[in-house]
């Protein structure tokens, strides 16, 4: 894929703002003895950043939400929030920590017996003590913010895919985090509500001054408003960098990647035994 980033979102990219997330020589099996699903990975997330975090189907990706958000604990390395080790937490240092963490779950994933208005309330009725009338006020704002004031009163059936991710979108900044996470947000969206879902990341990023994490195969969308891009190959870091740097590498991890051929450094074949082991006669 040819792609001309000269009107990219990302020409001045800002790496100097505090480390939100750290993760450091991290390793994780989800067995013990099982198969290693990250080895060695070092990242880091930077306050004001949209970091995108590609790599093919299994590598790893989801895994590493799971890590920041503490379902899971790594073998071995540390995850940090904002200097604090994830794996270290206790419970309730853990949940104070989360409420710190704004989640856009793949398909948006809202309460289906709530309203539009509800499902954005629900954070804050969970971790907050506001008025009714303050409450509907920030919902509002959040909504407004996402152009789906108006269908506030509207419940999930009523909407569209698209809207959905909005409304999930609207919810995941309703305590104002300094993280929100996105877990293939572009997935199963028409063109234009990709457009809109992507515009809306930016531009909400750089209103909150918050840090953007997407989980994402979606290159073209992803390059036009990503600061920095890291792909993952089997567990580990295979390239990292620029959209501008990545598009002109000659790496062939990441050409195989952008350019989505089927088979190089990611083997189309899953490894096993030869052709000759399998069928007794030898590959022409």
């Amino acid at each position: 894929m040819n792609r001309d980033t000269s009107n990219s979102v990302n020409t001045q990219q800002d790496f100097s703002g505090e480390i939100v997330v750290s993760i450091e020589n991290v390793n994780f099996a989800y067995e013990l003895g099982g198969r290693q699903i990250l080895s060695g990975l070092n990242m880091e997330f930077r306050r004001g950043q949209v970091v995108a975090v590609m790599g093919g189907s299994g590598c790893g990706k989801t895994t590493i939400l799971r890590l920041i958000g503490g379902q899971f604990a790594a073998q071995s390395g540390q995850v940090l929030f904002e200097g604090a080790d994830i794996g270290k937490m206790n419970s309730a240092e853990l949940m104070a920590a989360r409420r710190r963490m704004g989640m856009l779950f793949q398909f948006g994933a809202l309460f289906t017996d709530l309203s539009v208005l509800e499902n954005v309330a629900f954070p804050l009725r969970e971790h907050t003590d506001l008025t009714e009338d303050l409450l509907r006020s920030l919902v509002l704002m959040k909504l407004n913010a996402v152009g789906l004031r108006g269908a506030r009163d509207l419940m999930p059936s009523q909407i569209s895919g698209g809207m959905a991710r909005r409304v999930a979108l609207a919810r995941a900044i309703a305590l104002d985090p300094p993280l929100i996470m996105y877990d293939e947000p572009f997935a199963g969206l028409d063109p234009i509500s990709l457009g809109i879902t992507a515009r809306l990341i930016r531009d909400l990023n750089s209103a909150l001054g918050a840090t953007s994490l997407l989980v994402t195969h979606d290159v073209e969308e992803t390059f036009e408003i990503a600061d920095y891009v890291y792909f993952i190959a089997n567990g580990r870091i295979g390239a990292q960098g620029t959209p501008e740097e990545l598009s002109r590498s000659t790496d062939p991890f990441v050409r195989q990647f952008l350019d989505a051929s089927p088979d190089g450094p990611v083997p189309f074949h899953y490894p096993g035994q030869t052709l000759e082991e399998d069928f007794g006669v030898k590959a022409q």
